[in-house]
């Protein structure tokens, strides 16, 4: 039995990733701090015997007895609201919590697929964004904490790889939603579907044409375990085409929900990018991957979920 290690995995994707892993015949080591993470996410996966759990802080030394086979570095606050109250810690679990995870898997002799983001394109100037793309990230902004801190993440994987024959694999994640996701998360989905559940206006940024592209969370998980099991060195982009503004995604959030709801404008952030839509061409070539679910489908899992969460 192969044995994997999850950073982060009491989190939104790392807790999928935990579940995919071990449906995949895996033991799962799943390491959270809970800084963003929660125990809820991981409750029904303790019964099970191939599963272990260890609450520790990545940006300290991470010693794990035994082999490890994988290691999947997906420790990271991940929402503007979290990153913007943890910005320290989001550029310590960037820089030396990858720095830490990538030395156990060269003790190990584990491969390494570190969580990246389309964070790293900033605010593009190339649409949709190619993984040569070099991206337009303002350091010093609000946001720089998270962008810097992954580009970072992408630099020293790389090293490892080059230096120390590491095998390492990059995934560049485009906007993710499903179950779990963080009721008060800050980001357009979980707003807009608490906003409508509870009766109340949907709130939009700017004047809402502001584009994302967002893939459900089995989608995602299937790419990043292909990826994982791939020969590809490069970063591979992993998100779902299908773009949309956020004005829209507001209304197909609203009327699936409660058409009655009104829709309420706010400034938009500073830096906030203004189109975001992955170019999948690479996953589809390496991995055989593309997004599959398609959003209705998707929303109507995760509002179901949210439902069931807040009690109604």
């Amino acid at each position: 039995m192969k044995t994997i290690l999850v950073t982060g995995g009491a989190g939104f994707l790392g807790s999928h990733l935990c579940e995919k892993f071990l449906d995949k015949g895996y033991k799962v080591i799943c390491m959270d701090n809970f800084i963003t993470g929660s125990p809820e996410n991981i409750a029904h996966l303790m019964g099970n015997k191939s599963f272990e759990f260890i609450e520790y802080d990545v940006t300290k030394y991470i010693y794990v007895p035994g082999e490890l086979d994988y290691i999947l570095h997906f420790a990271s606050p991940a929402s503007p609201i979290d990153y913007l109250k943890f910005p320290i810690q989001t550029l310590k679990v960037g820089s030396l919590g990858t720095h830490n995870a990538l030395g156990l898997a060269k003790a190990k002799n584990a491969r390494f697929l570190i969580a990246s983001t389309s964070e790293v394109y900033g605010d593009p100037l190339i649409h949709p964004q190619t993984e040569d793309y070099w991206g337009n990230v303002n350091p010093v902004g609000d946001r720089g904490v998270y962008d810097e801190a992954k580009r970072f993440s992408e630099a020293i994987t790389m090293a490892y790889n080059k230096y120390h024959g590491v095998e390492t694999r990059i995934v560049r994640i485009f906007n993710t939603y499903g179950p779990r996701m963080r009721i008060n998360d800050g980001r357009a989905i979980p707003n807009f579907i608490k906003q409508a559940i509870e009766g109340n206006p949907l709130t939009v940024y700017g004047d809402g044409s502001q584009t994302r592209s967002v893939c459900y969370v089995d989608d995602l998980t299937e790419g990043i375990y292909r990826l994982l099991l791939s020969d590809e060195v490069n970063p591979v982009n992993i998100g779902n085409p299908d773009e949309l503004s956020m004005l829209d995604l507001a209304k197909e959030i609203r009327d699936q929900i409660n058409p009655n709801c009104e829709i309420v404008f706010k400034d938009l952030p500073n830096d906030d990018p203004k189109v975001r839509q992955p170019n999948t061409d690479r996953a589809k070539r390496i991995l055989d991957w593309e997004a599959k679910i398609n959003r209705k489908e998707g929303l109507q899992k995760t509002i179901a979920d949210f439902k069931h969460r807040l009690g109604k």
